[in-house]
């Protein structure tokens, strides 16, 4: 490598690459907008199935389009018996995550439109997916632990389905509720790391089931999805408040980053958070244990007062703060976390293939192809010199 060479690796931070109307972040402001509206707004007004339909279609239904939106989930979210069978073959320690991204490719070999590109098949496409993530994650949690998948029962609204699939019992109305706003919450989040990835792939009129594969990929990477999760393993090390200063102290003086607390574009304050943290303590007394949520608050106030300290500036919770406790007081595994990240975003990502695909008037998709800037080595003036192999050393 020459002397001059320099490292670049931006990871594309900031840098803009195709224009969207699907989502803002808004982080200076703390506001979460899909398609106009404000997400404070969409989680405490609109189902999932609502927000479904806004992501996908660009406007939020009608009463007969959330009827048929609402209709062809539920015809949808059953999943063949061959994928049942090809689960039962998993080592029950395998990855949740690795699970699903091996299941989406299986979808598509059971999908005869899988490969119709056609603007008017992409939305099917997308509801096909959107149905069948939680049926997929439901049976694999239960086929791991040694019981038989419960089938999905098309009465029940997509995020209560999920619930019943998992436990094998219909939740009351208000955790139903619940889940379903955590699904509004993660449903969208602009151009993350798994948006990108599912965008680059489709850019190459890749069909969709192959962009969300790699999609669900990079959102199982600890650096992107499974934060909340590190958040519950957090809280479980800690045990008790007695502990919490001691842990923050040690965590922050060693530069190291307590779980949760901090996000890289919300400056002043996540908003999910502001509405998953009631959340969080009303789950914690619906289960008669609010020891989670109170030690994490223990553990938010004393991250905030020792980084003010250390830093001179605030830090806030971020959205996987607080549904790390909301999730565990539902019963869900902690390695289930991430999943339920997918089955939300999922949506966000189907829309943006299709955005990718097929919006605007340019011609669609055009591929994504970004410059790299070399920095290898050169043997001399301009390239190195082929050896034979007796003369290598």
């Amino acid at each position: 490598m020459t002397e001059s060479s320099e490292i670049i690796n931006t990871g594309l931070r900031g840098v803009p690459v195709a224009s969207t109307r699907i989502c803002l972040v808004d982080g200076q402001n703390a506001k979460l907008i899909y398609r106009g509206y404000n997400i404070i707004d969409l989680a405490q007004n609109a189902t999932f199935e609502e927000v479904v339909h806004l992501l996908l279609f660009e406007h939020l239904p009608a009463v007969d389009e959330l009827d048929y939106m609402k209709q062809r989930l539920a015809e949808e979210c059953a999943i063949a018996d061959e994928i049942i069978t090809a689960l039962k073959t998993r080592p029950a320690d395998a990855s949740p995550m690795d699970i699903l991204q091996a299941c989406v490719p299986m979808l598509a070999n059971h999908d005869p439109e899988a490969t119709n590109l056609s603007a008017e098949k992409a939305s099917d496409t997308a509801i096909r997916l959107i149905a069948k993530f939680p049926t997929i994650m439901a049976a694999w949690h239960r086929i791991r632990n040694g019981r038989e998948p419960v089938s999905p029962d098309p009465s029940l609204g997509h995020a209560e389905n999920f619930l019943y699939m998992i436990t094998g019992n219909r939740p009351d109305a208000e955790v139903g509720r619940f889940m379903d706003v955590c699904l509004v919450l993660h449903a969208e989040h602009a151009f993350n790391a798994s948006t990108f990835s599912a965008r680059q792939v489709s850019s190459s009129r890749s069909h969709m089931y192959a962009a969300v594969a790699a999609a669900v990929g990079s959102l199982s990477g600890e650096l992107h999805g499974g934060a909340n999760a590190r958040v519950m393993q957090m809280l479980l090390e800690i045990g008790s408040e007695d502990a919490v200063e001691q842990y923050v102290e040690s965590r922050l003086n060693s530069g190291g980053k307590v779980m949760g607390m901090g996000h890289p574009v919300y400056k002043t304050g996540d908003p999910r958070a502001a509405i998953l943290g009631p959340m969080s303590k009303k789950m914690g007394e619906r289960v008669n244990n609010t020891k989670w949520y109170e030690l994490s608050e223990a553990v938010r106030k004393n991250t905030q007062e020792v980084f003010m300290r250390l830093k001179g500036t605030e830090i806030y919770p971020n959205v996987d703060f607080y549904s790390a406790t909301v999730y565990y007081a539902m019963g869900i595994p902690v390695d289930m976390f991430t999943p339920v990240f997918a089955i939300a975003r999922v949506s966000g990502w189907c829309a943006h293939v299709i955005e990718e695909q097929f919006a605007g008037a340019a011609p669609k998709p055009v591929l994504y192809r970004p410059a790299s800037e070399y920095v290898g080595e050169y043997c001399g003036p301009e390239e190195c010199a082929f050896l034979p192999m007796e003369e290598r050393q």
